[in-house]
């Protein structure tokens, strides 16, 4: 045996050894000793976790030894102990880990610490304290044969019989004369070390010449097993691995990135050929029942909902073991109405074998099982859809600082969105989402074994062997996007950066990593942030926060004017924010009382990360689910039941009160389908600090559209921006110009100068009087519906942004509609822009989407039955909102500035692909005019409850007016329509209706004020043009069909204003003069 063994540590005990590797404190820390039991055998001990792990070491019959691993792996004999501990150096040696670190014995780390009582010994210096010339040469000289003398001593004292004698010489020659010759080449100032690189090529010489040899066979293996590509492929390109001019480093970690690539796709390939025809695992859903009550005459009568999924039908039966004759088939199934004033009621509208329309209402034990059985048959409809591609996905995302701690065995609760808060239904257990982001802090493991961990527990729960879309880690904060395998194909353009926010930002101890990509045409960031610690540190958190805007580089590198905020239809941002509850130390037992309590919402008033939200200064127009969750810091560890809220620390005692550090926030494009249908923490993962936080969305996504129609023979739409006028918070003096971006154009558009005018309170107001002409690459309506227009407002010197915003080409749908958008830069509010939009479309109607099977209705209607094309009518105006899961109402406040707003005309007005012919001009709220899809609203169609559609059927011969809807404007913008600077603008009518009054009413007028001070009902969406403050439309009652006697209202506040039509608007062609005749308006005030 070689004499210098020091993780041998002879005939201690094994508690002495225990002791060893816990003060050694780190994962992979080794040592071996002589075993208690067994004489000429040995135990190694190993540390990881802070658990230590011991494996026997014996010997056979031949005195060769071996360890005693887990099962499985092939057994290995060893002459001597340091040939053992070598080969367990290497990883997947059945080993709990790899070695690492040896612990040295007593003795040695006795001999250490007295020798580092010592002064170090400096190396010495090549120059003498006389500065004269003569000196420099001799000074040299001494400086390198002593350098020289110390580097042979430190190589006489190791043990080096175990390497060649050649690499032995080699080593020698090195420190003797080639040390001294890199040395003067450091001295003049060139860093190459040729004597160190040649000695390098020398020792590495046959590693070179194998690696060149291995690597072209690893990568035709690799590339053999990648599945994006197909069998014809063709010959394999040259590859530059065997590139003489490249480092032996380099190509060493080639070849190792090779081998775990090459590794990962074998073990994938093996999962996913066990199970369905050898392809991928396809989730199965099991079979669910749910136990219901349908009145039958006032009477309660018990029901069963029996939900199969994968067979696509949904039976109605009388009793749990019935038979299953009763049953809808999924495409029968039109439509489900979730009754807001009752939690758990629900409508199912389908259609019967004779091609009549029934309306079944039950009432679910609660309202979390109400959503169960919803998500369970929107995963049907969406199952067997006949659409090609998506229009929907669900996205799960999740943060947990894991306090520099391994996760426990188990983790499935927060995948499965089990704990506190607006958690899923047992019934929802096995629907998988489409995408899992997840983001961690202070994550003390491997990237590929924390992949790992997530797939294996991903494949538990789902039955589906997730793709890895993207990793990316800053030191200890790491994010992890996985998707289904189907959507391979379907993902593009992915990027990941991150920006360090640590201290003067250069470490990465804080900071953030986010990734991004393109599902077919709708584009997802995603962003994962670990801010500043500490509760008096707020104002650094909203540094770092504006950082992380300014330097993160993600999404499209055309879009560089725009922050990451602007980039992405979809922008998630996730993470441990470290924003605090703003309370007194002395407060802290009154702060967990209240948390026994649930009562959180004072709390939450005194929550950082929300005031300075209401205030703009951080997350400027995101969006946050109510928090109905206690906070999810600081807990002790292995236990939910109680806070640790003080810290011992040198300078004292300090206060980590309990506070919602964890957060998931979201932002938007307008007008886009986006629904938050988890947001809480799990109870049962404990070993951090930090709960995990979950939350889940449904989002609408726009395919690469492929038209149906002839691009020679499609008329060449056009996409029309006039009017804008923007007012800018700055005092420069420069010009200012728009630039417009999209994906539906083929270039970016810029203005002319505008015309600027300064004011008193030192913002400049720009008009851009010209009118601009957008010619978009497609003009198929199904496309243009679904895009955005990214606006930039520019400075003519510099060409510096000094504000951006967005406008939905939805809004345009169907006639002129006048916008107004927020600008900001780098998350700061910047001015505002106000202007027109108009579409010239080909012809053509948007289907309808997925999403828009389940609606949601605060009142009870009245259903019409009837055959096929007479379906059910609404004949009440109903408000409609987004329900909370739980039953818990929105916390009511002040209006979220969402910066956007549009004022729209009415649903059944032509097309903008027909030209805008007769259209009337009028204020609308885009919530109350069309349906998600952007298609007007059918008596074949519920109303989309999401955007706030409130659609009425009518027949065909019955044409009643459009009724003109003023929205409340955002208290942020000031009128357009009162700027001398601008052209005039149509005055919008105000009317209020009731539901089938005939009476005519005097007007009544209601200050503006008033209706500020109505407690508004907070969407959780991206809301067409949604605010809360919206009149209800007037209900058409259909023919033959009796009004109701006594109508209920269902307005809070309305009120008349004149009758006076607005002048048209330039470039509008006039509404005909009969719109309006005879047609009396009917209404009653309401004080």
């Amino acid at each position: 045996m070689p004499s210098y063994t020091p993780w041998c540590h002879g005939t201690i005990t094994r508690s002495q050894a225990e002791d060893l590797l816990s003060k050694a404190a780190r994962d992979g820390s080794f040592l071996i000793r002589a075993s208690e039991s067994i004489k000429g055998a040995y135990a190694l001990c190993v540390l990881y976790q802070n658990c230590v792990y011991t494996y026997r070491i014996l010997p056979n019959e031949d005195k060769k030894l071996s360890v005693q691993a887990s099962e499985g792996v092939p057994i290995r004999f060893f002459s001597m102990l340091p040939e053992l501990v070598e080969a367990y150096y290497s990883p997947n040696m059945g080993l709990i880990t790899q070695l690492q670190y040896p612990v040295l014995r007593e003795d040695e780390m006795d001999e250490e610490a007295e020798s580092n009582n010592l002064p170090p010994q400096l190396p010495p210096r090549n120059f003498l304290a006389n500065d004269g010339k003569d000196s420099e040469p001799k000074s040299s000289e001494q400086g390198c044969k002593s350098l020289s003398d110390t580097y042979l001593m430190r190589l006489q004292h190791m043990d080096i019989s175990i390497i060649p004698e050649e690499h032995q010489m080699a080593l020698q020659e090195y420190f003797r004369t080639s040390i001294c010759l890199d040395a003067e080449q450091v001295q003049f100032g060139y860093p190459n070390l040729p004597g160190l690189k040649k000695l390098t090529v020398d020792i590495c010489k046959n590693l070179n010449s194998e690696i060149s040899r291995i690597l072209p066979v690893l990568e035709v293996l690799h590339r053999a097993l990648d599945q994006q590509l197909s069998p014809g492929i063709g010959q394999l390109p040259k590859q530059n691995c065997c590139d003489s001019g490249q480092s032996v480093s380099f190509k060493l970690e080639r070849l190792t990135k090779l081998l775990y690539c090459i590794e990962d796709k074998a073990k994938m390939s093996l999962f996913e050929s066990v199970g369905n025809e050898g392809g991928h695992r396809k989730s199965l859903i099991p079979v669910v029942t749910f136990e219901v009550k349908q009145e039958s005459l006032a009477i309660p009568t018990k029901m069963f909902l029996k939900v199969d999924v994968e067979s696509g039908k949904l039976f109605l039966k009388k009793s749990k073991d019935g038979p299953e004759d009763k049953f809808f088939v999924h495409n029968k199934i039109l439509q489900l109405v979730k009754s807001q004033r009752m939690h758990a009621k629900l409508v199912i509208v389908a259609e019967s074998e004779k091609e009549k329309i029934l309306r079944k209402e039950f009432t679910f034990d609660d309202t979390k099982k109400r959503e169960g059985f919803c998500q369970l048959l929107q995963q049907m409809k969406n199952k067997h859809s006949e659409k090609p591609e998506p229009d929907m996905i669900t996205v799960f995302v999740g943060t947990w600082n894991m306090g520099n701690a391994g996760p426990p065995h188990c983790i499935d609760s927060w995948f499965q969105c089990k704990g506190q808060g607006k958690t899923r239904d047992d019934t929802a257990d096995h629907i998988p989402h489409d995408f899992y982001v997840i983001g961690t802090q202070e994550d003390p493991l491997g990237e590929r074994e924390w992949a790992y961990t997530l797939k294996g527990v991903l494949r538990k729960i789902t039955n589906i062997s997730f793709k890895q879309v993207a990793i990316h880690t800053l030191w200890n904060i790491r994010i992890v996007v996985l998707a289904k395998p189907e959507h391979e194909n379907r993902i593009s353009h992915v990027f990941s950066d991150s920006v360090k926010t640590g201290i003067a930002n250069t470490l990465g101890n804080k900071g953030a990593v986010g990734v991004s990509f393109m599902f077919k045409g709708t584009s997802f960031g995603f962003v994962n942030s670990h801010l500043t610690s500490g509760s008096e540190k707020k104002l650094r958190r909203n540094q770092n926060y504006t950082n992380i805007l300014r330097f993160l580089n993600l999404g499209d590198k055309k879009l560089n004017p725009f922050d990451i905020t602007h980039q992405f239809t979809h922008l998630f941002w996730l993470g441990d924010l470290n924003y605090r509850v703003e309370f007194p130390s002395t407060e802290a037992e009154y702060i967990v009382t209240k948390i026994k309590q649930q009562q959180y919402q004072e709390l939450l008033s005194k929550d950082q990360l929300n005031i300075e939200r209401n205030d703009g200064k951080v997350f400027l127009h995101f969006d946050e689910e109510e928090i109905t969750f206690a906070p999810t810091y600081r807990f002790e560890r292995d236990t939910r039941d109680k806070y640790a809220y003080t810290k011992a620390k040198a300078t004292g005692t300090k206060y980590n009160l309990p506070s919602w550090c964890d957060r998931v926030l979201r932002k938007s494009y307008p007008l886009v389908h986006v629904v938050c249908q988890a947001y809480g923490c799990t109870n049962d993962i404990m070993t951090s600090d930090h709960s995990p936080l979950f939350a889940t969305f449904e989002v609408g996504v726009a395919s690469q559209f492929v038209s149906k129609q002839d691009p020679n023979s499609a008329p060449q739409g056009g996409i029309q921006i006039m009017n804008c006028v923007a007012t800018l918070l700055t005092k420069s003096k420069t010009k200012f110009f728009i630039e417009y971006h999209s994906s539906c154009l083929e270039k970016t558009v810029k203005t002319l100068e505008g015309e600027n005018t300064e004011h008193l309170d030192g913002s400049i107001k720009v008009w851009f009087g010209n009118q601009v002409e957008l010619i978009p690459i497609i003009s198929d309506p199904e496309y243009l519906l679904d895009q955005h227009i990214l606006i930039c407002v520019k400075s003519t010197d510099c060409d510096e942004s000094y504000g951006e915003g967005c406008v939905a080409l939805r809004a345009a749908q169907f006639a002129y509609t006048e916008f107004q958008i927020t600008l900001t830069h780098h998350g700061e509010r910047t001015g505002t822009l106000t202007g027109g939009i108009q579409l010239r479309t080909s012809e053509g109607t948007p289907t309808e989407k997925l999403y828009d099977f389940i609606k949601v209705e605060k009142d009870d209607t009245v259903a019409s039955k009837g055959k096929s094309g007479d379906r059910f009518s609404v004949t009440q105006a109903h408000d409609i909102s987004n329900p909370n899961y739980i039953g818990m109402s929105y916390k009511s406040g002040n209006v979220v500035d969402k910066g956007w707003s549009y004022s729209m005309p009415p649903k059944h007005l032509p097309s903008a692909g027909q030209g805008g012919k007769d259209v009337k001009q009028g204020s609308y709220d885009m919530g109350t005019t069309r349906s998600p899809a952007g298609m007007p609203m059918s008596e074949e169609m519920f109303d989309n409850p999401l955007y706030g559609a409130m659609g009425k059927s009518r027949s065909k011969d019955q044409d009643h007016p459009p009724k003109d809807l003023l929205v409340p404007p955002d208290p942020n913008f000031k009128p357009a329509d009162g700027d001398p600077d601008r052209p005039p603008v149509p005055t919008p009518r105000h009317r209020s209706f009731t539901c089938s009054e005939t009476k005519l009413q005097p007007p009544t007028c209601i200050p503006s004020r008033a209706l500020a001070h109505k407690k508004p009902v907070v969407p959780s969406r991206s809301e067409g043009g949604l605010v809360p403050e919206r009149p209800p439309l007037p209900s058409k009652s259909r023919p033959g069909l009796p009004e109701p006697q006594n109508p209920r209202d269902y307005r809070e506040s309305a009120e008349h204003l004149s009758k006076l039509r607005p002048p048209a608007r330039p470039g509008q062609p006039p509404p005909p003069k009969d719109l309006h005749a005879e047609v009396p308006m009917t209404g009653r005030s309401v004080k």
